[in-house]
């Protein structure tokens, strides 16, 4: 038998054991989703069947039988568990998913690989933040039993486990699966899932306690038929049909009692419980349960204080039981269950006890389990499911929980946008947010975060805060700090208007005074001299209407200058020249101006410059021969400030780009960079050449020079070196 052959007869019974699982709530239809399902996960672990391929295939098979036998979940969940990790993105990706089994499975397929994707290593799995986060990201409560029934084969193949993942799988049993599953009433799974962990946690503490309960058991046993003994003939005295199991309690029971009690072994007084279940009509369970009471506690001495009525007032879960200690032979005290024979099936199998059955019915009602399953399990607190009015409303509806690149936890408000996030994470990195990368993709600073998130920020040093973004952002800190950028903006914006202002007044001979603030601030019924400057910034107030609000007697003295004269450049250098003009002097110690230098002419010390107030930018420093400036100087005259640069500093620098034209010669551009480099010590910052014009180059060099007559020198130098035909600065920075 070839080896082709022995794999079709593997998967031949893989699948006949999946058949077998299923066959109880299997229909026609149902048999062909089921048989595409599995074909989907054989054509995905295929390829790699010889490896591990088929260890996966079984796994798939294993977990879709734990979500139907013991969650009890139907066929559509069986069908997400085999798919549950066939999504790569490249073979098989979610829309494939959707394609062939529809949208609910999707959902729910993609739901578990959220879940899946949840990086605990930096949150406390134990916290409220991680368990509302945990169930925020659940479209479908299937996704959590689905999860539940992978971490119960997960811990039935704990030693399979790699070590480096170990210590995870303990803490989220412990902290998510075990609590979930107690919630649910689903107490084989419970049950299970707290030995696997104790014995993998505690592995010393529970090898003692089971050898000593493995010890003890004869005499349970021997103890228990005696404490029946008389209950049973009294119930068959009674004509009532009924069942009773004596079991020890489990292993982590025994141990939280021990704690709790703070005892030893020996001192543990229910190691073993009793449960009487009876077969009795729905209408008369009640009355029946609490006959068998009244025989067992006329038997035995009940402790008072020991009894629970989870029949009148069933637990969250729906478990249904009367408990009761009582005082039984040689001086031990007895646990005894009461409950019927549907009590009992509840009580095994809990609120999924019936959705297999749910999954085929109206969606409506399919709506209403889940969001019962969904109420028990985030009302921790609720022990008694209000049956009257189940409610609907998810409890973490008000909270997004995302993630930080590194994967650290943040919580923000429904509704939180990427913006809101940024001031989050700190004030500069929500001032310069330009946008962000959410799980990969590039989005705006105004989308809305949704649970489960992984959120880049993107800034910009050219960002800053607008008035706008005060109507998207949700969160008291984004506003906040937002709000204070704006007002310090308003300040900075104030001091250009101030200063505008003061140069108006002082090219009219007028002298800039309190009086004079006073009056305008009057005129244009403003509150304050803030908002007056700001005003003047942002061009709001006309300068050239001003002198509206000038008295007869403080203009005096007042000379209107003329408009400066077509020709700019010269108008320019004359006022250069004049040194009873203030000046703003270029230096990077002003603290109340920003100022940048203008790209479009790219100044360096030592060039004729001028200064241009731009509303929301500060003031920008051109040169007198910019491209731009005859329409600055002649339209804005207004805006112009003059502008001197401070005596050079030996150690600054500023960029500039020269261009050279010559031969193409042999070594004629290592002369170059010898000269730029070696003779005149200047930083090249890039160096680009373009060698295809016939014989000829063309080069375009960035460096650092200290002022303009550092770059005369070396260009005089460079137009020296043979076959260099033309050197000359041009305006690119």
């Amino acid at each position: 038998m070839n080896q082709s052959t022995q794999n079709t007869q593997r998967i031949k019974k893989i699948y006949k054991s999946l058949l077998i699982y299923c066959a109880p709530i299997l229909n026609k239809d149902e048999s062909v989703r089921l048989r595409k399902a599995f074909d989907k996960v054989l054509e995905f672990h295929y390829p790699n069947w010889e490896k591990n391929g088929e260890d996966y295939v079984y796994h798939s098979i294993e977990v879709a039988r734990i979500v139907l036998k013991e969650v009890n979940l139907g066929m559509t969940s069986v069908i997400c568990a085999l798919l549950h990790n066939v999504v790569d993105g490249e073979i098989t990706t979610l829309n494939d998913i959707k394609k062939e089994f529809g949208e609910e499975v999707a959902i729910i397929v993609e739901g578990y690989n959220k879940l899946s994707d949840i990086q605990t290593e930096k949150i406390s799995i134990h916290s409220d933040s991680f368990r509302k986060l945990y169930l925020s990201l659940v479209p479908d409560i299937r996704v959590i039993l689905i999860k539940l029934a992978h971490r119960l084969y997960d811990m039935r193949k704990f030693n399979e486990i790699p070590v480096e993942k170990s210590q995870k799988f303990l803490a989220e049993v412990n902290h998510i699966y075990i609590p979930i599953a107690h919630r649910l009433g689903l107490y084989n799974v419970k049950t299970e899932l707290e030995e696997l962990w104790m014995k993998h946690a505690h592995t010393a503490i529970y090898r003692s306690i089971s050898k000593k309960v493995k010890d003890s058991r004869a005499k349970q046993n021997a103890y228990i038929a005696d404490f029946v003994s008389p209950i049973e003939k009294e119930l068959f005295k009674q004509g009532f049909e009924f069942e009773i199991k004596g079991r020890p309690k489990s292993i982590h029971s025994i141990w939280q009692k021990m704690k709790k009690q703070n005892v030893g072994f020996d001192e543990v007084y229910d190691l073993f419980a009793i449960r009487v279940i009876v077969d009795t009509p729905r209408n008369k369970e009640k009355a029946d349960c609490w006959k068998v009471y009244s025989i067992v506690t006329d038997i035995y001495q009940p402790n008072p204080n020991r009894l629970r009525d989870w029949i009148t007032t069933p637990k969250a879960s729906g478990y249904e039981s009367l408990h009761t200690t009582v005082f039984g032979p040689n001086g031990k005290w007895v646990e005894v269950q009461i409950r019927t024979k549907r009590m009992d099936s509840v009580a095994e199998q809990g609120l999924a006890a019936h959705w297999k059955y749910k999954e085929g019915g109206k969606k409506a009602e399919q709506e209403e389990w889940m969001f019962r399953i969904r109420d028990v399990i985030e009302n921790a607190d609720a022990e008694i499911l209000d049956k009257a009015g189940v409610s609907k409303i998810d409890l973490y509806s008000d909270k997004t929980f995302v993630f930080t690149p590194e994967g650290d936890l943040r919580t923000l408000p429904h509704g939180a946008t990427v913006l809101d996030f940024a001031y989050d994470i700190h004030t500069s990195v929500g001032d310069m947010c330009n946008g962000a990368r959410v799980n990969n993709r590039i989005v705006p600073i105004r989308y809305v975060l949704q649970n489960g998130d992984r959120v880049e920020i993107i800034t910009s040093k050219n960002q800053k805060p607008k008035m706008d973004w005060l109507s998207f952002v949700v969160t008291n800190k984004a506003k906040g700090k937002i709000k204070r950028a704006m007002k310090e903006e308003r300040f900075q914006e104030a001091e250009i208007g101030k200063e505008i202002l003061r140069r108006k007044l002082r090219n009219r001979k007028i002298q800039f005074n309190d009086a004079i603030v006073d009056k305008l601030i009057k005129q244009y019924k403003l509150s304050s001299s803030v908002d007056l400057y700001y005003l003047i910034a942002i061009e709001k107030i006309d300068l050239n209407d001003i002198k509206k609000s000038i008295s007869d007697e403080d203009q005096e003295k007042t000379t209107i200058a003329k408009d400066l004269p077509a020709d700019a450049e010269k108008s320019v250098k004359q006022t250069k020249t004049d040194e009873s003009r203030d000046y703003m002097v270029i230096d990077n110690d002003i603290d109340n101006l920003d100022y940048e230098l203008a790209r479009c002419c790219n100044p360096i010390s030592g060039d004729a410059v001028f200064g241009f107030v731009t509303v929301g930018k500060g003031i920008t420093i051109h040169r007198i021969n910019c491209p731009n400036a005859r329409q600055m100087l002649s339209k804005y005259n207004y805006r112009v400030i003059d502008v001197k640069w401070r005596k050079t500093d030996e150690h600054k620098t500023w960029l500039t780009t020269i261009n050279i034209v010559g031969d193409d010669d042999v070594g004629i551009l290592n002369n170059i960079t010898t000269v730029i480099s070696n003779d005149f010590k200047v930083n090249m910052v890039s160096l680009n050449v373009d060698s295809g014009k016939g014989n000829g180059f063309e080069a375009r060099i960035k460096l650092s020079v200290k002022d303009t007559s550092h770059l005369e020198m070396l260009i005089h130098k460079l137009l020296k070196i043979k076959g260099v035909k033309k050197a000359t600065r041009i305006n690119l920075s």
